[in-house]
């Protein structure tokens, strides 16, 4: 199946523990998936189609704050044909993070970074992303045309805000749709701020993180349709893209049970505007290139 009617996942995981621990998979409540997982795993669990599309081409994301696993996750991407794109990490904090991020895209296979991340949620700081020395490694972010995963939660969302203000120039992709408060049905205020995102920047939302948002054990599509709906209503399908957030979407039913749902949240929608959310703005803002076409190289 080519990308053009095939489905990609923006937003996935993969890791060794016995090479590299994930001091963030010892949380509790995170016991399902404190495990290694691969991309062969992800070609094992996502089986379900989307609208009649199976997937062809992931962006794979960091999880530790760590230079050497970007390294790492660049040589997956070289070898493994499912990986179209890699969202790394740098210390946006250094004076030297130009220097850095020439260093990775210099690698042999440093041509699949194509945006960096970093952990707000996990900052006390709360203008954390208003710090000079961090607008300062944005502005090196941006500058050598790589976009920036905001992974923030809900109540951080001023802060993604005042940074798409700030640096207009900079691409932005909010990871999980900022994390809005689904298990408590409080969703007046995320939904503001959200809104207030999409209309004065450019920024695009990945649709995913949103189950582990929910109750794990009960949570149905009832649950997820009132952010959806803001989602699609604020950015509209061509600055949305799916995202799986696997294998964290483990732990409240998997990548198949969030594929369905977010086959049954698109009802309604035009054959354009499936195709923007499965595959066209991933496409545009990671610069993806077409999956190789050599037999056994995507998934089925």
């Amino acid at each position: 199946m080519s990308d053009a009617q095939g489905l990609i996942d923006a937003h996935h995981h993969v890791g060794d523990l016995h090479v590299r621990p994930q001091p963030w998979l010892d949380e509790p409540g995170h016991g399902p998936i404190r495990r290694s997982f691969s991309s062969h795993a992800l070609r094992s669990a996502a089986t379900r189609p989307i609208a009649g599309r199976r997937l062809t081409r992931t962006v794979v994301v960091q999880c530790v704050a760590s230079v050497p696993e970007t390294r790492d996750l660049l040589a997956l991407a070289g070898s493994d044909p499912l990986i179209g794109a890699v969202v790394g990490w740098a210390d946006l904090t250094s004076p030297a993070i130009g220097d850095g991020l020439d260093d990775l895209r210099a690698g042999p296979t440093g041509r699949y970074l194509r945006a960096v991340r970093h952990v707000v949620q996990g900052e006390s700081d709360q203008h954390w992303l208003g710090r000079p020395d961090v607008e300062r490694g944005l502005r090196a972010v941006g500058e050598r045309g790589l976009g920036y995963d905001v992974l923030i939660s809900s109540h951080q969302l001023p802060q993604a805000i005042r940074l798409a203000e700030r640096l207009p120039e900079l691409p932005l992709v909010l990871d999980h749709a900022g994390k809005p408060p689904v298990a408590r049905r409080e969703l007046t205020d995320w939904a503001q701020r959200l809104r207030m995102l999409a209309r004065h920047s450019p920024a695009r939302c990945k649709v995913s993180g949103l189950v582990t948002e929910a109750d794990h054990e009960k949570w149905t599509v009832d649950d997820i349709r009132p952010v959806w709906d803001v989602l699609l209503s604020a950015f509209g399908p061509d600055r949305l893209m799916f995202g799986s957030d696997w294998p964290v979407c483990v732990l409240a039913g998997g990548w198949n049970r969030w594929a369905a749902t977010v086959e049954e949240l698109l009802d309604g929608c035009s054959g354009s505007e499936i195709h923007a959310v499965l595959a066209g703005t991933a496409t545009a803002f990671y610069r993806l290139t077409p999956a190789p076409t050599k037999e056994g190289t995507a998934c089925s």
